[in-house]
């Protein structure tokens, strides 16, 4: 599914590292409530509906540490999360794209998240989610041009693998890399994960494994 980049060795130290502890700390709607940047930290950023939830729950191997919803745009809060008893922040932004508030609410979080963006020193990458059914979208760019202006380096990872033909995957990579190839703070890898049938999980942990 993913070209794995990673000797056998670091997949297993990747699982280790999401077999520890993790636990929710707090859900910030203010920077004033920011928890310390006192470790090194990575985000999840993604539409609303892309799979963020069921993604961070498959990663730690539990069902309910992110909520899920089948209503876009629920998620309203920056949620911290403790890696490894304070070996990492893993922060889950809120969804972009659409949601199911008013404007007002959801042009807030927008400057919530690029303000939080810009103001973590120890903010090691930002794992921007893609449906693969879909690929990249004009919203998607658009935050990508964002984040390519704040210098904040991210990485696409592509959800749903599952839902499309297994010979339809490496075209949809493909597609992401060469539309990456043209944003500055992009890495090149794009990650192809299904949170339901485990694809490409042992990949991404590994890679989250690297930032420390």
């Amino acid at each position: 599914m993913t070209d794995s980049l990673f000797t056998d060795d670091q997949i297993e130290a990747g699982r280790k590292l999401f077999a520890g502890p993790v636990a929710f700390v707090k859900g910030v709607v203010s920077l004033h409530d920011l928890p310390p940047g006192d470790r090194p930290e990575f985000t999840f950023a993604g539409r609303s509906n892309v799979g963020k939830s069921s993604l961070i729950n498959a990663l730690c191997n539990r069902k309910n540490l992110a909520r899920a919803s089948n209503t876009p745009g629920r998620t309203q809060e920056i949620n911290f999360f403790d890696l490894a008893e304070g070996r990492f922040w893993m922060v889950d932004l809120p969804g972009y794209g659409f949601a199911n508030a008013p404007k007002a609410n959801v042009d807030t979080w927008s400057l919530l998240n690029l303000n939080y963006l810009r103001s973590r020193s120890k903010l090691k990458r930002v794992f921007c989610l893609v449906d693969s059914r879909r690929g990249l979208g004009d919203v998607d760019l658009g935050v990508m041009e964002k984040l390519d202006s704040a210098a904040v380096h991210y990485q696409i990872v592509l959800t749903k693998t599952d839902k499309i033909k297994k010979s339809e995957v490496p075209e949809v990579i493909a597609a992401t890399r060469a539309a990456l190839m043209k944003q500055p703070a992009a890495h090149p890898h794009v990650i192809a994960t299904s949170s339901e049938k485990g694809l490409g999980i042992p990949e991404l942990r590994a890679t989250i494994l690297t930032l420390a």
